[in-house]
């Protein structure tokens, strides 16, 4: 079989806002990656055995005090390197080259030039020699080390692209990572493939044999027990653990009121009757709410969530003879956001119910088949798995629930009123042809009333607010242009057809500032 992480890349992170995206444009080359700390350890990256290493951008001068480094051999272990942004500006530091704060900050689009002669990096990544970029700086590299020349630059930063052919160490002012450099992911593979000669093993394809190998090894013949959402993670998760060990596998469906409406019955439909997985389903609708009754802050309502889940889970467990593990859809963005939270590399902003819920004296050992991956490789395996289409491409939909989608309190009132009014949303988004251009949309339920007339008399009733954004990869998000046509039937119908609701309002905010949830 092959071994799909034979051929790596090693990602160092400086704090770049960006630095998921280049891992994203490695694995859409198809070749494997992981994302690690700017300080990890020289021997620790030896016994990775990169293919090649990329640095990352940052919000730091190299000059100021205290910037980060990389270990000082890192550039003699001779693999390649790509430095990016503050990357490049670490390279170039590192072999006395000369980094200073630039005449003119550069944010946003640049025309690139060609100014020298392209190695096999650079070869596609020119049209008659100039390419539209992205830059984020306020530095920029004045004197170019000894062995590098100057490939690229723009009218504000003269060394825009370096490059030591002989080393194969090359440097880029701008971001290839973002899709505002529309040929970006053309250097990206560039360098996986023509410079680190990686050959593309990171397939749909063969990450399912790889995973199934890996589950009988891990699993043997004990009993596996996971935690059924009807979310993409879960189900392409049972679907994968299905396929390597069958019946050793039983999902448990937790209902705890905070599901979309009729998703429960859906899941049911879909493992149990279509697939042939055993599902047990469990009503805990009255444990969830009363855990949650008298909770507003987010953070508490998702660790209360979690925590729930995994209790219940043991307890089914208990009731499952040889049942050793606890099967989990955590993806690779749970696990870099959640780390980096513990690491202090970036910001927490919220915690994920994956991997931030779960007690210390959980007796069952985790599974988690698909923490290496993104989410739209998780789509695509899921495909392949033979997952309904629909399912698979299914807006993303939180652990937690409707539970960090009602703002404050979690109320049942509230999440009955909240499920028809999301339920109408999504229909009216189908039948528009809206849902499949929109990259998530959903309902929020506003625990404030307004005054409203209805007919001849007076109410005071809920505020529901409708969020649609787009996105490529969930960092950044634009609000969704719906048509106001579309809107006042949207509108019309949730306050015709759903009781207790008098207003409907549409958020216009962008990530950032916003997140895309509301909690």
């Amino acid at each position: 079989m092959t071994d799909i992480h034979s051929e790596k890349i090693l990602i160092l992170d400086f704090g770049s806002q960006y630095t998921q995206l280049i891992a994203r444009r490695v694995r859409e080359a198809h070749v494997y990656c992981e994302l690690h700390p700017f300080d990890m350890d020289l021997e620790e990256i030896k016994a990775f055995r990169p293919t090649g290493i990329i640095l990352s951008g940052g919000p730091k001068s190299v000059y100021e005090e205290g910037a980060p480094e990389v270990a000082e051999e890192l550039f003699e272990l001779g693999v390649p390197v790509l430095g990016i942004c503050y990357g490049m500006q670490v390279m170039s530091r590192h072999f006395g080259g000369k980094v200073v704060p630039a005449g003119k900050r550069e944010f946003g689009h640049a025309d690139l030039h060609l100014v020298g002669e392209t190695d096999s990096l650079f070869d596609n990544f020119f049209l008659e020699g100039r390419s539209p970029v992205w830059m984020s700086h306020g530095d920029h590299v004045e004197v170019v080390p000894a062995g590098f020349e100057i490939v690229a630059g723009t009218d504000n930063a003269p060394v825009a692209a370096i490059q030591d052919r002989s080393r194969k160490l090359y440097g880029v002012q701008f971001h290839p990572e973002v899709n505002h450099t529309p040929r970006g992911e053309i250097l990206i593979d560039s360098f996986v493939r023509r410079i680190c000669g990686c050959t593309g093993r990171w397939t749909p394809g063969q990450i399912i044999k790889d995973a199934i190998a890996r589950i009988r090894r891990q699993v043997g013949s004990d009993r596996v027990i996971l935690g059924l959402s009807g979310g993409v993670d879960s189900s392409v998760a049972a679907a994968l653990i299905h396929r390597a060990i069958g019946d050793q596998l039983t999902c448990v469906f937790v209902d705890n009121g905070l599901l979309r409406l009729g998703e429960g019955d859906q899941v049911m439909a879909t493992f149990a009757e279509n697939m042939g997985v055993e599902v047990i389903r469990i009503d805990a609708e009255e444990r969830f709410l009363s855990a949650l009754e008298g909770v507003a802050d987010p953070e508490r309502k998702r660790k209360i969530i979690g925590n729930l889940f995994v209790e219940i889970f043991e307890e089914e467990s208990s009731r499952i003879k040889d049942a050793a593990w606890l099967a989990q859809g955590t993806i690779y963005p749970d696990v870099i956001e959640s780390a980096g939270a513990k690491t202090g590399k970036a910001h927490n902003i919220k915690s994920h119910h994956n991997v931030g819920g779960l007690p210390e004296t959980m007796k069952l050992k985790l599974l988690e088949p698909l923490r290496e991956l993104f989410k739209d490789e998780v789509r695509a395996i899921g495909e392949e798995l033979g997952i309904p289409h629909a399912m698979v491409w299914r807006h993303p939909f939180p652990g937690p629930g409707l539970g960090v989608r009602i703002l404050g309190e979690v109320k049942k009132e509230y999440a009955d009123i909240l499920r028809r009014a999301d339920a109408i949303y999504i229909e009216e988004l189908y039948r528009t042809g809206h849902y499949d251009k929109i990259s998530q949309a959903f309902a929020v339920f506003l625990p404030v009333r307004s005054v409203g007339v209805m007919g001849d008399g007076r109410t005071y009733e809920y505020v529901i607010a409708l969020r649609a954004v787009e996105t490529k990869d969930f960092m950044t998000a634009g609000w969704y242009p719906l048509p106001y046509a579309d809107m006042a039937n949207i509108s019309s119908r949730i306050i015709n057809e759903v009781k207790g609701v008098n207003r409907v309002v549409y958020d216009i905010s962008s990530k950032p500032p916003a997140t895309i949830e509301w909690e």
